[in-house]
């Protein structure tokens, strides 16, 4: 009962929703208006690809399970890096490879941290964050570097078939990973890794090698959404761990709005979206953005404690 109140009741959150911020606020569903929450919505909805990646590859459960909480850290010191590069005068190809290098490398040293170290991915992520965030502040003096190339002009203010770049850069990251992750049989390792380790490693999956490989995968969407970001803010920006709570709220809302109630790239898009649509609801409206935060907690609750309530009762 509760698993079907869970898939059919968010659907009916999510269109109530949006039917509610249509009639209060006129200009809501524009078509305008609904590229801006596609193209608003990238950074975090690409970062939260990353964490569902991490979760599918490590279980659901919370506190032993998959997590990344470097992600936005991440993010901030790839976006450090694209914009001391691209300032001090670099070719653009191997800016990029140096940034995506960068987000790469911090994944694969969470995941060694969990698979080798045998660290509890809460703490190992944990511990990266803080490390992470001193770097960019190392980098950065804790100032705006501000920087500008044609790469980013492109992602900030180009258009194709009427969508704005950075929409068509969450649309496509979501279309690969949901390829990668729902539609191949890495992807069928993968979730089977995570939801049933012991029985994997029966059948000769390497199981450290996709535990591994989850938190690269991780890493590179934190190196992707920092170029959104250095598009979107036109370079380096201070306070990116304040995406934290929303990345985190994304991939857990996520599961709702899959067929199983699991991790899955499509459930993280729409979860981004309906997260996108309520800050730009608030902010047609003039309600202070502090209300997100708010909501968004009380999202990661009901979630969790939905979930853990669904596993009780199949494991009674």
């Amino acid at each position: 009962m509760l698993e079907v109140i869970l898939r059919r009741g968010s659907a009916g959150v999510f269109l109530a929703i949006l039917l509610g911020f249509a009639v209060a606020a006129p200009n809501f569903l524009s078509l305008g208006n609904l590229a801006n929450v596609f193209s608003q919505s990238a950074i975090l909805g690409v970062l939260a690809f990353g964490l569902t990646c991490v979760i599918i590859g490590g279980g659901s459960n919370v506190v032993a399970g998959g997590l990344d909480l470097s992600l936005a850290a991440n993010l901030g010191l790839c976006a450090a890096v694209f914009s001391r590069l691209n300032n001090a005068g670099l070719e653009l190809w191997l800016i990029l490879l140096l940034t995506l290098g960068c987000g790469l490398a911090v994944g694969l040293l969470n995941g060694l941290a969990v698979v080798l170290l045998r660290l509890p991915p809460l703490l190992a992520t944990l511990a990266s964050m803080n490390v992470l965030a001193g770097l960019e502040l190392v980098l950065t003096e804790n100032t705006v570097v501000s920087t500008d190339s044609p790469l980013l002009d492109l992602l900030s203010s180009g258009t194709w078939l009427g969508v704005p770049a950075l929409a068509w850069v969450l649309l496509l990251t979501a279309g690969v990973l949901t390829l990668l992750i729902q539609h191949s049989a890495y992807g069928l390792r993968l979730h089977a890794v995570g939801e049933y380790p012991q029985a994997a490693e029966a059948a000769g999956i390497r199981v450290p090698g996709y535990v591994l490989s989850s938190y690269a995968l991780s890493g590179l969407c934190a190196a992707v959404a920092a170029l959104c970001s250095a598009a979107f803010f036109s370079g380096s920006t201070t306070g990116s761990g304040d995406m934290l709570l929303s990345v985190v709220a994304i991939a857990f809302l996520g599961v709702v709005f899959s067929r199983r109630l699991v991790a899955s790239i499509p459930g993280t898009l729409l979860a981004a979206l309906l997260i996108g649509f309520l800050i730009n609801g608030f902010q047609l409206l003039n309600v202070s953005s502090f209300w997100v935060n708010g909501v968004q907690g009380v999202l990661i609750l009901v979630v969790v404690a939905a979930s853990s309530a669904l596993n009780r009762g199949a494991q009674s």
